[in-house]
């Protein structure tokens, strides 16, 4: 219950606070590119139901039926001018403050994947996890904030890449998640989230969290 109540407080307040900014940024998005505002792609939440994830529109509207699919990359083609810089920025996750308001996801939990990208994850590890309410950030989102980068960098294809080294160790960041969470945590990975968008190469995490999962691959 202090969860939710907090959800629905920190989201409200946020959403009155930028709305001066998404307003400009709304007519910026609808004058360039495809002249498309919002995207909403289908994520698996809680129980395993789907619901549409809000974002604003960063790509090209017919993206997942081109080369890449539901896995984006660094350069990747796909991604229109503008939106570089909304994803660099992750500005471009703002419209989730109304999913969080409307009781779809949380400020803080494991990130919510697409049906194909959850699909990656063992049983086992989607049975722990989808009992949670997946959030705008977490532990998974804060590790893996230059996922991007790393299927860029990789020499596997990047869905094989996604699926054989990202999948398996952010799965266990989202079961490590589920069994410490308390409200103190998410209030500290909230922190985190701040931390490492002014500070992308900071591994503070790893000082803070003595007992997460180690590393399967040290380029991460």
């Amino acid at each position: 219950m202090l969860k939710r109540i907090f959800d629905i407080i920190s989201s409200g307040i946020l959403i009155l606070l930028i709305s001066p900014l998404l307003i400009p940024l709304m007519i910026l998005l609808r004058l360039t590119g495809e002249g498309k505002v919002f995207y909403v792609q289908q994520r698996i939440g809680k129980d395993g139901k789907s619901f549409g994830l809000l974002k604003f529109a960063t790509m090209l509207e017919n993206s997942p039926n081109l080369p890449g699919g539901d896995v984006t990359m660094g350069k990747d083609p796909r991604v229109l001018p503008v939106g570089r810089v909304l994803r660099k920025t992750k500005i471009n996750e703002l419209p989730q403050l109304l999913n969080i308001f409307r009781g779809e996801i949380s400020v803080v939990g494991p990130r919510p994947l697409t049906p194909k990208t959850f699909g990656f994850y063992s049983k086992k590890i989607q049975n722990e996890i989808k009992v949670l309410k997946p959030g705008l950030t977490g532990i998974g989102s804060i590790v893996f904030r230059d996922e991007e980068s790393i299927l860029a960098n990789s020499s596997k294809p990047h869905l094989q890449c996604y699926e054989e080294d990202i999948t398996p160790y952010k799965g266990e960041l989202e079961v490590w998640y589920k069994n410490h969470r308390s409200f103190g945590l998410d209030l500290l990975l909230i922190f985190l989230t701040i931390w490492v968008i002014f500070f992308p190469n900071s591994k503070i995490y790893e000082q803070l969290f003595k007992n997460l999962p180690k590393r399967q691959m040290e380029k991460f």
